[in-house]
């Protein structure tokens, strides 16, 4: 129980870091910290309502620290197939190579939709650099 309580204290923390260091990610690893201490204790100090609360608030804020770049990108001049190669870069990198993945991810996946599309590299290139995450 004692490691327990220590390893949801450690990602309590890593999930702070993560509000200021964007690669790392905070709010999936704070509530996996509220998991891990609700477990330790029994699942006494926070209620279900509470838990089920913060779920959805993690995935409302991740998916606004992660999706929304990849859709800014239109500023940089992607197209759909960029977006969603970025999209789909990122979620493969989480969890191949967490937290890099997910940037070597989203540009990767955003360069490689763009050439699919049949941009030359230079624009593809800058595509994939507009949707970096961080």
């Amino acid at each position: 129980m004692i490691v327990l309580i220590i390893l949801g204290l450690l990602f309590a923390v890593i999930g702070l870091i993560g509000c200021i260091l964007p690669i790392i990610p905070g709010p999936p690893l704070s509530f996996f910290a509220l998991i891990i201490l609700s477990y330790a204790k029994n699942w006494e100090p926070f209620s279900t309502i509470f838990l089920i609360i913060m779920a959805g608030l993690t995935i409302v804020v991740t998916i606004f620290d992660y999706v929304v770049p990849a859709i800014e990108a239109k500023r940089y001049g992607a197209s759909k197939l960029g977006v969603w190669g970025s999209i789909i870069g990122m979620l493969f990198g989480l969890f191949i190579f967490p937290p890099w993945g997910m940037l070597i991810g989203a540009i990767t996946g955003a360069l490689a939709g763009e050439l699919a599309g049949g941009k030359k590299e230079k624009k593809a290139l800058r595509a994939g650099w507009g949707v970096d995450p961080v």
